[in-house]
């Protein structure tokens, strides 16, 4: 996969300090965080799952440009004692303020006790004096009880520390996904004991929100959409005054009658989600990042050239070092993952950049390896570890996979006419073999024949049969007026959509009409245009190790996806892909010799010569002048 010269493993690989140099494939999105970093700009991030949205995020809040971070303090007020006061000092100076007011509180605290404990003994002396010792016990736990209530000016008037910046070297970074709207904005705890001065004081409850702890950083939220259209608004009413006011977010608690001063969030807001996220959007609040910041769709794939394999190689040693339990990964380990990337990617020359999932097949590969007490991972471990590494949803998949096998209807030898063993993909990875079944018999009326299709099928395949009707109809030129064509998908249980079963379709279906019989040893998939010409389908890969676990011996596959072939090492050899262009290609390959057949492609050879003579002799026609 890779020439690695003086690499041995991926302890050798240098991982870059900064988070926003670790982020593989998305050079475009990296140039704009970077210009937005700069000029403090929002951003919004659209793609889909696990392709590092988060950690350009987290990037970003490196990359600000350096401001002078604050502490922020809240002070009760002596006018209103509902109206806590606001203060901003240099980072670093908040706690010596608090320290400084704490050493007061605590020696007007032990002021007080010696007074107290001076008063019970001077009580108890009393009582000893005058023989009156229980009005003497009584006497002093009252004053003890008096003593614990009253709370010495110096630690009611302390401040209380709302934000604290002073151990941080880059701004900060706030994650704020799925926060509630008290986490967010700030909130002011209820307290049941707010009467009587028994009370916890108005600006020790007051709680700093998210927005605020994100002053002069970064905040960031994933799947915006999903937040509330009320908390959207208040956001977006810190991003534009630069500063929030903290009230209690509870209409029924105390804290509501409760509002500090308004306190500092100059925060940039990076939003994210996929690109359904933006339908529950506030639309005030995208119209302000379109028009002061950026919105960057992200990729799901990268080119695969040797540059960008080496890059996943980077990525490989960064997951090896984050983790930290995991042994380092050998160079045929690192093919295997590179191989992985292929395959997931889902298109010819391409490497996924769904990296969140990816990993997890990194870090099983290592659990793997730890196992076996090995020192570096190797290819075997990380093949190994994709069964481990499945998603619920593909086990699920599988395990019903798996079943139908036990009672599976398909053969893999002999001949049959009528039946064809297409190939099908389940959940994201997981292939199947899929038998089709075609009979054609007499119309319920005369002059009403039709196709017949049976297997619970979605919109987009039921339109491919449309198109089968069409090549059946120019190809066998067999008049089925009179009959209807009955075509069934077998175990289709879950359903089938997309046009990738048409090929499959019409073989079965020519089979049934021509009474030729179909190779069961050939399985083959693609889409067909109604001129019979075999368009590219996805999960090619799935679709041909299903067909090679299964016994098949040959796979038909459109000569378009013959790059997106990822095959593991182990199906190489148990199967024969042949590429095809056309339904000619499709039935010389998988109808049985005889000259039933030999008859049916020569008669199709001669309707598309004259098909393609005529629509020579019109162009020639048309090139010509006109002499009216």
């Amino acid at each position: 996969m890779l020439d690695y010269e003086s690499i041995s493993n991926t302890a050798d690989i240098e991982v870059p300090p900064l988070l926003i140099d670790q982020v593989i494939g998305h050079e475009e999105s990296v140039e704009t965080i970077k210009k937005a970093a700069k000029q403090r700009r929002n951003v919004l991030l659209i793609g889909d799952p696990g392709v590092g949205k988060s950690m350009l995020a987290k990037g970003m809040a490196e990359l600000l440009p350096p401001e002078v971070l604050q502490d922020v303090l809240v002070y009760p007020n002596p006018e209103d004692s509902n109206y806590p006061l606001i203060r901003t000092v240099p980072a670093g100076q908040g706690k010596k303020i608090v320290k400084a007011n704490k050493a007061n509180a605590k020696s007007g605290d032990e002021k007080k006790m010696m007074i107290t404990m001076f008063v019970t003994a001077a009580i108890f002396v009393l009582g000893l004096m005058y023989q009156r010792i229980f009005e003497a016990i009584i006497a002093a736990l009252l004053v003890i009880f008096i003593s614990m209530q009253i709370k010495p000016k110096v630690s009611n008037s302390a401040p209380k520390l709302l934000v604290n910046n002073g151990d941080k070297r880059f701004a900060p970074f706030m994650d704020a996904t799925g926060a509630h709207a008290g986490a967010l904005l700030g909130d002011v705890r209820h307290d049941p004991y707010q009467s009587g001065g028994l009370g916890t004081p108005a600006h020790e409850r007051v709680e700093s929100g998210m927005i605020h702890k994100a002053h002069k950083g970064v905040l960031y939220i994933d799947e915006i959409g999903t937040m509330s259209m009320k908390t959207q608004q208040e956001l977006l009413s810190a991003m534009q005054e630069k500063k929030y006011a903290i009230t209690g977010q509870s209409e029924n608690s105390s804290g509501a009658m409760v509002r500090s001063q308004a306190v500092p969030c100059d925060f940039v807001l990076v939003a994210s989600g996929n690109i359904q996220v933006l339908e529950g959007m506030h639309i005030a609040m995208r119209s302000r990042i379109r028009g002061y910041g950026y919105e960057v769709f992200m990729k799901d794939y990268m080119e695969d050239t040797e540059e960008n394999r080496r890059k996943l190689v980077q990525f490989v040693a960064q997951e090896v070092k984050n983790d930290g339990r995991i042994p380092h990964f050998a160079t045929d380990a690192l093919d295997e993952i590179i191989l992985e990337a292929k395959r997931r990617a889902g298109r010819k020359n391409a490497l996924t950049l769904r990296l969140r999932e990816l990993g997890g097949l990194v870090r099983s590969s290592g659990d793997v390896a730890i196992e076996e007490g090995a020192d570096l991972v190797t290819a075997e471990h990380v093949v190994t570890a994709k069964k481990f590494a499945r998603t619920l949803e593909q086990q699920i998949v599988d395990r019903s996979i798996i079943q139908r096998k036990e009672y599976s209807v398909f053969h893999s030898s002999g001949g049959k006419i009528g039946m064809v063993n297409g190939l099908a993909v389940m959940g994201d990875r997981s292939g199947i073999v899929m038998p089709i079944a075609a009979e054609m018999a007499p119309a319920n009326s005369k002059n009403e024949g039709k196709i017949i299709v049976t297997g619970k099928l979605g919109e987009i395949a039921l339109d491919s049969v449309q198109n089968v009707s069409a090549i059946i109809k120019k190809y066998t030129q067999v008049d089925i007026s009179n009959h209807d064509i009955h075509v069934q998908f077998l175990q289709s249980y879950d359903g089938v959509e997309g046009d990738s079963a048409s090929v499959s379709i019409t073989a079965a279906v020519i089979s049934a009409v021509e009474g030729i019989p179909i190779d069961q040893s050939v399985a083959l998939t693609g889409s067909l245009s109604v001129r019979g010409d075999v368009m590219p389908i996805g999960g090619a890969t799935a679709k041909i190790e299903a067909a090679a676990e299964a016994g098949i011996k040959k796979v038909l596959l459109p000569k378009s996806n013959m790059d997106d072939v990822m095959l593991e090492k182990k199906y190489e050899d148990m199967i024969e892909i042949v590429p095809i262009e056309t339904i000619e290609d499709v039935l010389q390959n998988i109808l049985i010799n005889g000259s039933k057949k030999e008859r049916l492609i020569k008669k199709m050879r001669e309707i598309s010569g004259a098909v393609t003579s005529k629509v020579s002799t019109d162009s020639m026609t048309l090139s010509q002048p006109s002499h009216n």
